[in-house]
């Protein structure tokens, strides 16, 4: 089954190095029943671009987290075992799982990442997503949520596999950080 683990520039090179995305539990997105079931009339390309939007979405979140973080989101597809299924609280549509492994580094399928020229569009969003996901409503919820939302107007590039350690190495620690 593919799955996506939203990620970060320093969390992949953690992973790269360390040979596993770890510890569980992970929070990774796939074609889930309720996916599938809330875009009925969607092929299965088109559901798995949307369990890997929602795990760029969920990158925003990331970054949100590590100021220090390159301002790019980072999702990570990778090819596990089967996983069970969801425990009946996943809204319709939500491609949400909790993968209770570790996943290995050689179950990396492929990384997708923001171009260098999307720095300023994903951190706004990562700035935002703390009023955009606020559980208190204010005069800037608006605002947060549409900088959140542009972030999705901005490609994801793909990059195989042999290719991430050179990807990690030309980004190093203090390149394509916040301007």
């Amino acid at each position: 089954m593919r799955v996506y683990i939203p990620s970060t520039l320093p969390l992949l090179d953690l992973a790269c190095h360390a040979g596993e995305f770890g510890p569980a539990p992970l929070t990774a997105y796939a074609v889930t029943p309720a996916l599938r079931e809330w875009f009925a009339a969607s092929d299965d390309e088109e559901l798995e671009y949307a369990a890997m939007a929602q795990a760029a979405r969920a990158s925003v979140g990331l970054l949100a987290a590590d100021p220090g973080a390159a301002r790019r989101r980072v999702v990570v597809a990778c090819e596990v075992g089967a996983v069970p299924p969801a425990n009946g609280t996943v809204q319709l549509g939500d491609a949400r799982l909790e993968l209770h492994v570790v996943v290995p580094w050689t179950a990396v399928a492929a990384v997708h990442l923001d171009a260098a020229g999307a720095v300023e569009v994903v951190g706004k969003g990562a700035d935002s997503w703390a009023v955009a996901h606020g559980d208190t409503a204010n005069e800037d919820h608006d605002d947060a949520v549409f900088a959140l939302d542009s972030c999705e107007g901005e490609d994801l590039l793909w990059y195989a596999t042999q290719e991430i350690p050179d990807l990690l190495a030309a980004e190093g620690p203090h390149r394509g950080l916040r301007a």
